[in-house]
Parts: C-alpha cells; sequence; structure tokens
C-alpha cells in the first residue's frame, strides 16, 4: 500500500488516525469527555472471576473520576461545567471509564444510561467494560443506544497473548475476546480497543502480534497505552521485587511506531501514550512528559517514512 509522503486521514503533520482528526472531519468540531464513575463492580474484583483485579489495577481505572458513590447527574454537572469554563461551546460525550460498566442487570444499566442519553446537552456516550460481559441482552441494550446517540464501547484486550493474559490475571482468554467483539461489531457497535505496552514477560514479538491481531479486527478505534506502576497494585509488589522491568521511552516509541504500520488506516487512534495518577505514580517517570512522547512518535514515523496502516496489506 502506497501513500506518497502525507497520511491521508491527517489535516497536520501525523501520520496516524489521530481522534482530533475524527471529531473535526466527522462532526466539524473538537469533542471532550465527561469522565464518569457509575459505580458498577467488576467480576474479576468480586470473585466471580477473581479477586483484586488486573494486576495492574488501582480503583478501576478511574484515576480521574469521582467517586461511584456521588451520583451520575452530580458527576457530569461538574464536570460539564469544568469543559465549559475552557470551551463554552464544546460538544461532550459522558464516558464510563472506571470498573466494568455493562456488569450489572438490564434494570440496572437502563437506570443509569437512560437519562443520560436523553440528554440534550450530552453529544455521545462511551462505555468502558469487558469482553466477557456483553450477553445478547445488554448488546441488543447497546445497540438500541447506538441508534439514538454517538455511542462507542470500549473494551479491553491488553495483549492477545493468552500467556500473558494469565500473568496480568486479565480473567478471560483472547478467544473470549474475540466473542464479545464480534458481538458488538455484528450490530454496527463502533468498538475502541485499548492494549498495553511492556506488560511483564512480553517482548517486542508479543506486542507486534497483539497489534496484528487488532489489525485483523479492523476496529473503528484502538487506544495504546504504556503500562504504569501504580502504588498499591499487585504490580507494584512485582515491581520491587525486579520481576520485570519498564520499557524506557526510546523503546516505547519504537514498538509503537511499528505496531501502527499494522492497524488499518481508517482505525481512529484514540490515544497513542496514557496518563498515571501522578500522585500514586511509581514508573516510568518518564511518561508524564507526554509532549516529548508524542513528538518523538511523530519524529520516528518521518525519520523512517512510516505511517499507519503501511503494512496492513502484506500476509502478516
Amino acid at each position: 500500500m502506497k501513500y506518497g509522503n502525507k497520511f491521508r486521514y491527517s489535516i497536520d503533520n501525523k501520520r496516524y488516525h489521530t481522534l482530533n482528526y475524527y471529531n473535526k472531519t466527522k462532526f466539524g468540531c473538537r469533542i471532550y469527555k465527561a469522565v464518569i464513575d457509575a459505580g458498577f463492580s467488576c467480576p474479576n474484583k468480586d470473585g466471580t472471576k477473581g479477586y483484586g483485579g488486573c494486576i495492574f489495577c488501582h480503583g478501576g481505572s478511574g484515576y480521574f473520576t469521582s467517586e461511584g458513590s456521588v451520583s451520575v447527574e452530580v458527576q457530569l454537572e461538574k464536570e460539564i461545567k469544568r469543559i465549559r469554563s475552557k470551551t463554552p461551546d464544546a460538544k461532550i460525550i459522558a464516558y464510563f471509564q472506571a470498573n466494568t460498566n455493562t456488569y450489572g442487570s438490564l434494570e440496572r444499566l437502563r437506570e443509569v444510561y437512560e437519562p443520560v442519553v436523553n440528554r440534550n446537552d450530552i453529544f455521545g456516550i462511551s462505555i468502558g467494560t469487558r469482553a466477557d460481559c456483553l450477553d445478547s441482552d445488554i448488546c441488543r441494550y447497546l445497540e438500541d443506544i447506538s441508534k439514538r446517540t454517538h455511542l462507542t464501547v470500549e473494551i479491553g484486550l491488553q495483549s492477545s497473548c493468552d500467556r500473558t493474559a494469565e500473568l496480568i490475571n486479565r480473567g478471560y482468554s483472547y478467544s473470549e475476546f474475540l466473542k464479545g467483539f464480534d458481538a458488538l461489531s455484528s450490530r454496527n457497535i463502533r468498538t475502541c480497543i485499548h492494549i498495553i505496552n511492556g506488560l511483564p514477560g512480553e517482548n517486542e514479538e508479543n506486542m507486534l502480534k497483539t497489534a496484528k491481531d487488532v489489525g485483523r479486527l479492523k476496529p473503528g478505534a484502538l487506544k495504546i497505552q504504556l503500562l504504569h506502576v501504580i502504588r498499591g497494585t499487585k504490580l507494584e509488589e512485582m515491581y520491587n521485587n525486579h520481576e520485570f522491568d519498564v520499557m524506557t521511552m526510546e523503546d516505547y516509541i519504537n514498538i509503537t511506531v511499528k505496531q501502527l504500520e499494522f492497524i488499518p488506516p481508517e482505525t481512529v487512534i484514540e490515544r497513542i501514550t496514557g496518563d498515571g495518577d501522578r500522585k500514586s505514580l511509581i514508573a516510568p517517570l518518564w511518561s508524564t512528559n507526554k509532549i516529548a512522547v508524542l513528538g518523538g512518535i511523530d519524529k520516528r514515523q518521518a525519520e523512517t517514512g512510516s505511517m499507519q496502516g503501511i503494512n496492513t496489506e502484506i500476509n502478516f
């Protein structure tokens, strides 16, 4: 596949399909996320699948949300005020980020989501969940939501290697992940897959395998995350025991650039690095310099002529 010197899904110098490009070309504006903790739990924390969650889990990934004991309505009002204080005409997506937001009865899900779907000041909804918490009734309900608002369902893959899944205590296999992904894609529900680079025991070959497997699925969106060691997690204990090494910035940039080559150009890269809670982040501390990471990826792609999707037509 030949592109020439410019990536086709770009209005600047980016060589990958940014969320900024997607929002501006599809909706004509920037869109901001209001992060919400709706008080859901997780089957990997309450004993259904396991206890303690994934080894890197701290607070159900809801670093930037309010406590789940605060009502969704109050959280939304607070977030809307925060966003509109900077951008008065902003369009807003309610992002249900913490824990597993389809882990509950259909009645519980309706109680949470219907009031938000029906708000005129909310542009869309993003729901973070697990691939093993998507039964047929829930998927039908998600399909219904997708017909009424801009819906994205975000599911954590992290790695397509089952050995890694066991090590990080994910609680489901890659084949189970595929079942959940297919349940969403068969209903034309926009899906965003999450992967993590630098997981214990993984090398470049493993991380590229995950990218290739994701590329074959052709998801609507992808989030690429660096592994953060957060205080109070099982991962912190492993790190302190020298059971693995965190990635260097150079290694992260190199592998991410290579991964993007196997992701279809139509897939939106909603995140290409990540934010850890600075108050509890142990390592790697270089990850707090997002500008350097983003600039390093741009520079490496330009230097090597790399861009998203250039290897998607190669038989890998």
